[in-house]
């Protein structure tokens, strides 16, 4: 089972490992991402946030209609801060809902642990695309990798038997030898013991602008 704690470590492994390059130049690519270190590590914020939004009010057809962000001139390391308070938000949030509390994602119906497994991914794969663009070693706890694993990915094929390795090659930050890159993927937000629709329906769609 995946944790408010868990969330809470993966973020801490995150922060643990970029803190030494604040002062490093943050418009460089994130890896082999489009975006900068610093949109990155915003997005990471920004995810968490929302999917926070999401679980308090429990939203069932749509995101909340909110947006946050880093200050424009906040350095890297006020922009960790966004990321770590984020974190934070969303952990707090999952270990205060019920266990059937259920929200919105663009892939499935997620409960409390679907999203606090999402929020693992989400740290630890844009950490690691952070960590490459800044030069910085990152290595999760290998058991973190395998409980995410099998809460979000049970339906996704297995690449690796090590739990990092595998992550990362499912979601398109490494090769393995010998095996294709999945060519998508789909977490899976909804509990493993309840029918998923990997597509719901959204009224209207996660961030489409509103008409006056």
């Amino acid at each position: 089972m995946v944790t408010a704690e868990d969330l809470q470590a993966a973020v801490d492994c995150v922060i643990g490992a970029l803190r030494p390059a604040v002062d490093a130049d943050w418009a460089v690519p994130a890896g082999s991402i489009e975006w900068s270190c610093r949109a990155t590590a915003e997005h990471i914020g920004q995810a968490h946030l929302h999917w926070a939004s999401q679980l308090a009010v429990r939203a069932r057809t749509k995101y909340v209609r909110w947006s946050a962000e880093a200050q424009e001139l906040a350095p890297p390391a006020g922009v960790l801060d966004f990321v770590e308070a984020a974190g934070r938000i969303l952990a707090l949030v999952v270990q205060a809902s019920p266990a059937g509390t259920r929200a919105f994602h663009p892939w499935g119906i997620g409960d409390p642990e679907g999203f606090a497994a999402m929020g693992c991914v989400e740290a630890l794969v844009h950490g690691q695309d952070l960590a490459s663009g800044l030069g910085r070693d990152f290595e999760p706890p290998s058991e973190l990798c395998e409980r995410v694993l099998a809460r979000l990915f049970a339906h996704e094929p297995r690449g690796a038997d090590d739990p990092w390795l595998a992550l990362r090659w499912l979601t398109g930050r490494t090769s393995i030898p010998g095996r294709p890159s999945p060519e998508s993927w789909k977490w899976r937000p909804a509990p493993l013991d309840e029918t998923w629709n990997p597509a719901p329906v959204a009224d209207p769609m996660p961030f489409t602008p509103l008409s006056r």
